[in-house]
């Protein structure tokens, strides 16, 4: 379960390595996999030097950008209508934008298939695999 000021990874190629939850979309006080989620960028992905050029730094995100998130990957428990329990090793969000769709072209690692029931089938194909 996810609430604020917890920090998530972000596995899609969009330019964020880590992010922090500042709001779960919705009435809800926590979010878990398939919730929408509005996250602050706190590190990016490729960024070594401060001084780097713009023209070699192509990330569609920079840090301390707002974006809105996707939970694909939670810590905690999720028990499955069939009484199966998943429990995956880190926090981890897809970004995408306000209409819903995914701002990166690739993503990098497994994703729940609680996803398919709260119908994000765009970041379900983009997914090399699914738990």
């Amino acid at each position: 379960m996810l609430q604020l000021k917890s920090m998530l990874n972000c596995i899609d190629n969009s330019g964020a390595a880590i992010v922090e939850c500042v709001m779960v979309v919705g009435q809800k006080r926590h979010a878990s996999i398939g919730d929408r989620i509005v996250v602050v960028v706190q590190k990016q992905r490729g960024a070594h030097a401060e001084g780097m050029s713009a023209s070699s730094n192509a990330t569609k995100v920079k840090r301390g950008d707002i974006r809105h998130a996707v939970v694909v990957r939670t810590r905690q428990n999720v028990t499955r209508r069939d009484g199966s329990n998943i429990k995956f090793d880190d926090n981890a969000c897809v970004l995408i934008n306000k209409a819903g769709d995914p701002i990166g072209t690739r993503i990098n690692g497994i994703v729940g298939q609680e996803l398919r029931t709260k119908k994000w089938s765009k970041i379900l194909s983009m997914a090399p695999m699914q738990a």
